[in-house]
Formats: structure tokens, C-alpha cells, sequence
């Protein structure tokens, strides 16, 4: 699933030849204290959440726009910035991992709790030592792929999934969210749906709409607006993915290879 630029008319993509980086973190300064063209940026309607160090003599910030992370590179003589993708040479954006921590750090933080709060079902063993949240849509073939892709972990008790059903891609994803989750085994309905579309003979309940209901205001209230957006906390915090995730994606949200 790829997500759509909001500042793509005025992005570049700047190329570093750069083998592997760390990029140190910078506490926020006071927005007086930007330099101009980060001052003009915002204006344009991008929020600046931190600066962090970036090779070739670039100064980097942390930004974001309707919430999604973007990042600007201030030029060396300070006159000039450019914004979007600093790629090394294996094509890998050197600051996902820091914008991830400056822009949304704060916020999966308080995500996290709050969806051990709501409603979720739970695929996989009570006492697996890996918990992965997913914002899941009955009629999204990614979530669908998703629980398929994470199933060996599942299966081998490492993991356990736990899915708040939603209701956002459809006319009719909130009343098959709701049924799945008024069934008798809730859990079983969601995987027998995600493995062969099958839907419980139930309808919803009052109550089964209310937490789909919540579920989806959680991810609204998120500023979160595709499924299925999966979580899982690090050694360095929560971390969040949108779609489905790539292999290497996959092994950081279940931390390991697959059994």
C-alpha cells in the first residue's frame, strides 16, 4: 500500500551515497529559533517536530503534514531546504527510523495504552510474549494478507495479534465488523473470514457496532486512515506500520524470523 505525497508538487528527492547511517536526535528548539527556510516550510502548512544531524552537510527536520512524517534537509550555507526522501545507496530512506521517533514516538506511546483499552480480539495464545495491535477492515485485502503473513508466528505460540475491527472502506465494513465480533468466537470468525471470506450467520449487537464504533474513532482521533496500521513495541519504543508489511517489516513486528 503506498500513501500519497500531501506536499508532493513542491518535493525533491535528494541522493546520498551512504553505505549505512545513524542519525543523532536533537531535542526540538522554540519554532523562533528554525532557520528561514524552515520557517517558510511551515508556513506552507508542514508542522517542524525536531532537527537531527544528516550526512553531506545537510541539517534534517522532522515534520509532518494531516499526519503523515515527512522530512526536510536545510542545505550546508543554511539558505536553502528541500524536502522529501534522502536515500543512501542500497535505496533506503536514512531517517525513517528518526522520524518515526520525532514525529509519532510521543503518540504511539499513548496509542498503545489506549488500545489495550478498547475493544480487541485476540489470534494467537494468551500467554504469547510478543503483542502486535492491528487496526483490521473486514472488507481490506492487505489486513487479509497481513494475518496471513503473520500466521507461523501465531501458530507457533510466539505471537498473539490482537485485531480492533473497524469499519471505514466500505458502505457495509461496519455491519461486518460488528457481526464478526457478535459471534460466539470472535476470534475464530475473523480468521475464518480472513481465510475464505466467510461471514457468521449472526447480525450485529448494539454493543458489537458500539465497539466497532469506538475502534474506529480511536483511529480517526489517530489521524490514522488505511488499514491495516499494526503496532508493536520495540527496545526503542512503539513502532507502527501501515499496510501490509514487507518481509523486513514482518520480522521487526513479530521480532524474529519466522519459526
Amino acid at each position: 500500500m503506498q500513501t500519497r505525497n500531501p506536499f508532493s508538487a513542491s518535493f525533491k528527492t535528494v541522493i546520498a551515497l551512504a553505505a549505512s547511517l545513524t542519525l543523532p536526535v536533537s531535542l526540538p528548539a522554540l519554532a523562533e529559533d528554525w532557520p528561514a527556510p524552515i520557517k517558510q516550510i511551515e508556513t506552507q502548512g508542514l508542522t517542524i517536530h525536531g532537527e537531527f544531524d544528516a550526512p553531506g552537510g545537510l541539517k534534517g527536520y522532522a515534520a509532518s503534514m494531516r499526519g503523515q512524517a515527512v522530512a526536510a534537509y536545510l542545505t550546508p550555507d543554511g539558505e536553502h531546504a528541500v524536502v522529501g526522501t534522502l536515500i543512501d545507496a542500497q535505496g533506503q530512506n536514512v531517517a525513517t527510523t528518526t522520524l518515526e521517533q520525532l514525529v509519532y514516538g510521543q503518540r504511539n506511546a499513548e496509542l498503545w495504552q489506549q488500545m489495550a483499552d478498547h475493544h480487541w480480539v485476540r489470534d494467537g495464545e494468551a500467554d504469547a510474549p510478543r503483542i502486535i495491535y492491528t487496526f483490521s477492515d473486514p472488507n481490506c485485502p492487505y489486513c487479509r494478507q497481513f494475518w496471513e503473513d503473520v500466521q507461523p508466528w501465531v501458530e507457533s505460540g510466539q505471537v498473539q495479534v490482537r485485531h480492533l475491527m473497524v469499519g471505514i472502506l466500505k458502505a457495509d465494513s461496519r455491519q461486518k465488523a460488528a457481526a464478526l465480533l457478535a459471534a460466539d468466537d470472535p476470534g475464530a470468525a475473523i480468521a475464518e473470514h480472513y481465510r475464505n471470506d466467510a461471514m457468521p450467520d449472526n447480525a450485529g449487537s448494539d454493543q458489537s457496532e458500539q465497539r466497532v464504533d469506538e475502534n474506529t474513532q480511536l483511529m480517526r482521533d489517530a489521524q490514522l486512515h488505511a488499514t491495516p496500521v499494526t503496532f508493536y513495541r520495540g527496545d526503542d519504543g512503539v513502532h507502527h506500520v501501515m499496510g501490509a508489511p514487507r518481509p523486513d517489516q514482518l520480522r521487526a513486528i513479530t521480532g524474529s524470523e519466522a519459526p
